[in-house]
Parts: structure tokens; sequence; C-alpha cells
């Protein structure tokens, strides 16, 4: 039975939010907790996770080869309990889309999860290759989540 229910949401949803999404699965038991990863953009709908989130993701013994990109809908408020955004870019497209009060408050920037209100991004590594980086970030803000769940 689900308890909770966490998206993590990226611009295509090909690099950093299936590994935040596979990070979290690997340290939560997922017949409780429901984790799910989107995109603001649907430039990637229907593609596998770009491959160096693949390979950092291997060698990390985690597999996101099961992710589809999708894109964020208004509908995913009604799902899901907390919406974590790798960026503020991210946080402003999925407000945008909020109907209450209710919904903005779900929406929060994940690596507040670790530097509370300091409204740091998680770089987009796919223009930068930066995806180890990326992955160290995503690995600390997820092992505070998955403890305070």
């Amino acid at each position: 039975m689900i308890h909770k229910r966490i998206l993590m949401v990226c611009l295509g949803n090909i690099c950093r939010s299936p590994l935040a999404e596979g990070i979290l699965k690997a340290k939560v038991d997922t017949d409780f907790i429901y984790v799910d990863s989107a995109g603001t953009s649907a430039f990637h709908r229907g593609e596998l996770p770009d491959h160096r989130s693949i390979e950092i993701g291997k060698k990390h013994n985690i597999d996101i080869t099961e992710q589809r990109s999708r894109q964020f809908l208004a509908a995913d408020f009604e799902i899901f309990d907390t919406i974590y955004v790798m960026d503020n870019s991210n946080k402003n497209n999925v407000l945008a889309l909020a109907k209450n009060t209710e919904d903005r408050n779900k929406v929060k920037l994940i690596l507040n999860e670790i530097n509370s209100g300091q409204d740091l991004d998680v770089p987009d590594p796919y223009y930068n290759d930066g995806f180890e980086n990326v992955y160290k970030m995503l690995n600390e803000a997820c092992t505070h989540i998955a403890n305070n769940i």
C-alpha cells in the first residue's frame, strides 16, 4: 500500500529527474513509496533517459532503463504529495500549472533538502557532461529525503 507519492521534475526528463527517481527508489521501500519523474517539456516524450544518465546510474548500481520520458501535467498535482524540481526554471514552469496554494506547497527545489532556503539549481549536465557531479548532488538530497520519509 502506497503511503507517499513523490515526483522528480527537470526540463526534458532524460538527465536529472530520471537519475533522481532511480536514486530515491534505491533508498526507499517502493511497496510504500511511489517515485516517478517527468519533464516540463515534451521534447523527449517516450524516450529512454540520456545514455550518460544510464551509465552513471549503472556505475552506482542503479538501473533506470525502464524509465521513459513524459511531460509534467497539471493532473500530477492530484497524484503526488511532493514534487521535487531540479532548478528554478523547472519550479516556475510547474508552479504555472498550479491551481491553488495546496498545489504550490507541493513544489520544492530538491537541493533545498540539503541546503535549506538557498534555492540552488541542480545544473543541467546535458551540454557540459557533469553527470557525476549531478549524481553526487542528487544522491545526497535523496538520502536526506529517504531518511525523512
